[in-house]
């Protein structure tokens, strides 16, 4: 039995979605505000959150920050925002998934479980090891040969994906899914762009690969340079 902390100013929608979780077996709290919301995750100590990003005291972005400040609870936020750009920004900040409104209770308890399905996988090791790069997973902290590695959010959690496939080539969707957790559109260059800053980050160039190695057409893996 898992327990949820639901922060959603609607009514109906809060009242839905907390009878859909206890009916599925969940313990389940629940708040109209962010500031609540915010003292209610902290007194409980929930398995996940659920945010809703329309709060009518403070911005749910503004209240993922402050969770993160406080917590390494899973969050999921809700909402009416499909705009991909504003998905990823949240996603950078912290939020560990998403579920777009209308959703059926369902669905977002389908994305609990699977969201708690991976944060009890990551749980079941402390660390990953490849070549020279060592990886915290409980700290969020990576190392090259000794000294830690500056990464952001998901810079971290890209290397981290990639290094528990260590030596099979995943395809750029299955990396999104996985570490963005959203279907891969072709021309979407932010893939790109974070295995640059990886690359940079792990003294290598695209041209003069060390861990990081592109299959044209394929995708990318990691491998043990030694």
């Amino acid at each position: 039995m898992s327990s949820v902390f639901i922060i959603e100013d609607e009514h109906q929608i809060r009242e839905l979605a907390t009878r859909a979780l206890a009916d599925a077996g969940h313990v389940v709290w629940s708040e109209s505000t962010a500031m609540a919301g915010l003292q209610g995750v902290i007194e409980n100590a929930p398995d996940v959150v659920v945010l809703d990003l329309g709060l009518p005291d403070l911005d749910g972005s503004e209240l993922l920050r402050m969770l993160r400040a406080v917590s390494d609870v899973p969050v999921i936020i809700a909402t009416a925002r499909d705009d991909e750009s504003e998905i990823i920004r949240l996603l950078d900040a912290g939020a560990d998934e998403y579920v777009v409104k209308p959703y059926s209770g369902s669905q977002l308890e389908a994305r609990i479980r699977a969201l708690l399905r991976r944060t009890e996988a990551a749980g079941s090791a402390n660390t990953l090891e490849i070549g020279g790069v060592k990886i915290d997973l409980r700290g969020r902290v990576a190392e090259l040969d000794g000294q830690r590695i500056d990464l952001n959010r998901k810079e971290f959690d890209l290397l981290t994906f990639l290094v528990a496939r260590a030596g099979e080539v995943v395809s750029r969707s299955e990396i999104y899914a996985e570490v963005w957790r959203q279907p891969y559109g072709g021309g979407d260059k932010t893939i790109d762009v974070h295995l640059s800053w990886l690359r940079r980050k792990l003294g290598e160039t695209a041209a003069e690969p060390r861990y990081l190695h592109t299959v044209r057409g394929v995708g990318v893996k990691i491998v043990d340079p030694r």
